[in-house]
């Protein structure tokens, strides 16, 4: 049915939450960022279109407020609570149109949930599917057959009054050539890397910049593509910006980016170590983390640059056991990272780590991401040197030690992570947030605790 030309045509955004427990009042604050992919698509909609957003973080979604359709960017660790919502809205008789990640590597089970689904990346399908259900005439399924050239800039309009943590965040590229073993991003994307055009992206930052704003450039891999990276970074350099990303280890052992990334403003880079040992790195399709030296040759050479390290390290491969954790954690705390990430190593769908773990029958849930039983930070699989629950143990136990207080003063002795007053306030304060949430995120249900209804599901 056509919508009265008159009115104009509705459209809500939502963005879920990962889970809520019963009686929960606060959500953890380190999950706290504005959501970008929502901003992305109130940008992509014709301009006469009436945009609502709520973010499922912050506030009660309002189910019974009338709108023609309902939009859901949908992550493996927010499917559950997708479903909830989107149940919700097709019970009052609104349709639910749903993309992102777990949309395209799992379209089966997503278009169960919803009248239709955008697969792929949706720059050039958003018109089309509000154009579709403006004239009563929607499709099932939406394809990206190609990748769409980033031209669009997020409307952050609808952040307006919500609180999110006080860091701008800012997409100049998307993917990574990289092929991981465990990485969805290389799998959506298929190892293929598109960025934004620069003047677009230094545009954006001055239109939204304000004294002493931090932002985080919140691409892939920054430096997939080392000479766009290098030419984004010139162009960054008379704004006088402050900036984190993340990136490969390569960056380390190129003298041009590293100088490029302290002229431009970078004072640190998220980095994915996910493991010291050989065997693992080379299971997981990462053995290029070992060149040149490796992790303390490139920690060392980024120092030297005054870039600080927010490391990250995955456990659970064929080859570890407890001594990879205690090796890994006084690798760690010596060398200083700023921040770091220890967890176990999951297996998402689409990725190669799922295909091999599900052939060789060592999945625990039939999908794990909407398993009542299961809960954030449970082992969904069966390691091959300890058990499920040993495992997940050793994960919090790393965690909590790395952000005791004798290790973030050990930690703060490297003179890059507390060289100015600047740095040193947001490195006690980053560590001490750190520190709150270790344990918090651990047995978080996936999807609402406090909702009570049934999924409801296409015929």
């Amino acid at each position: 049915m056509i919508k009265n030309a008159k009115s104009k045509f509705r459209i809500t955004i939502i963005h879920p939450c990962v889970g809520k427990r019963i009686g929960m009042k606060k959500y953890i604050r380190t999950w706290k960022m504005q959501p970008i992919p929502a901003a992305m698509v109130a940008s992509l909609l014709p301009d006469d279109i009436e945009r609502r957003f709520y973010d499922d973080r912050l506030e009660l979604i309002p189910f019974d407020e009338a709108t023609d359709l309902v939009m859901l960017s949908v992550e493996t660790y927010t499917a559950k609570r997708c479903y909830q919502i989107a149940s919700e809205y097709r019970r009052r008789g609104v349709p639910v149109v749903m993309g992102g990640f777990h949309a395209t590597l799992c379209p089966e089970e997503v278009s169960q949930y919803c009248e239709s689904i955008v697969v792929g990346e949706a720059e050039g399908l958003l018109q089309e599917v509000v154009d579709d259900y403006r004239h009563g005439s929607p499709r099932k399924k939406y394809q990206a057959d190609e990748r769409p050239p980033l031209v669009v800039s997020p409307d952050r309009s609808i952040f307006k009054g919500k609180k999110y943590l006080p860091i701008k965040l800012v997409e100049f590229a998307r993917g990574c050539r990289f092929k991981c073993d465990f990485c969805a991003i290389q799998s959506f994307f298929n190892a293929s890397h598109n960025h934004r055009p620069v003047d677009r992206v230094i545009a954006e930052i001055q239109r939204i910049r304000k004294p002493g704003q931090m932002f985080f450039f919140i691409d892939d891999n920054i430096t997939s593509n080392l000479e766009e990276a290098k030419e984004f970074m010139r162009a960054l350099i008379p704004l006088k910006i402050r900036w984190v990303s993340q990136s490969a280890i390569n960056v380390a052992y190129d003298d041009e980016a590293l100088r490029l990334m302290k002229e431009s403003g970078c004072v640190g880079i998220l980095v994915g170590f996910e493991s010291l040992d050989e065997s693992t790195l080379k299971q997981m399709n990462k053995g290029f983390n070992l060149m040149k030296g490796g992790p303390a040759e490139a920690l060392a050479r980024l120092r030297s640059h005054n870039i600080c390290v927010y490391g990250t390290f995955i456990f659970g491969y064929d080859h570890d056991n407890m001594e990879s954790f205690r090796t890994t954690m006084e690798f760690a705390k010596s060398n200083g990272l700023f921040i770091g990430a220890f967890n176990h190593v999951t297996p998402f769908p689409g990725t190669p780590l799922y295909k091999r773990m599900e052939k060789e029958g060592r999945l625990l849930f039939d999908a794990w991401w909407l398993d009542d039983d299961y809960r954030y930070n449970m082992i969904p699989f069966r390691p091959a040197n300890m058990r499920p629950k040993d495992l997940e143990d050793m994960c919090l136990n790393a965690r909590k030690e790395f952000y005791s207080w004798p290790s973030i003063m050990r930690r703060g002795l490297k003179r890059v992570n507390v060289r100015n007053p600047y740095r040193l306030v947001n490195y006690l304060v980053i560590n001490a947030m750190h520190r709150y949430d270790v344990s918090g995120r651990s047995g978080l249900p996936l999807g609402d605790e406090n909702w009570q209804g049934e999924l409801i599901k296409a015929d």
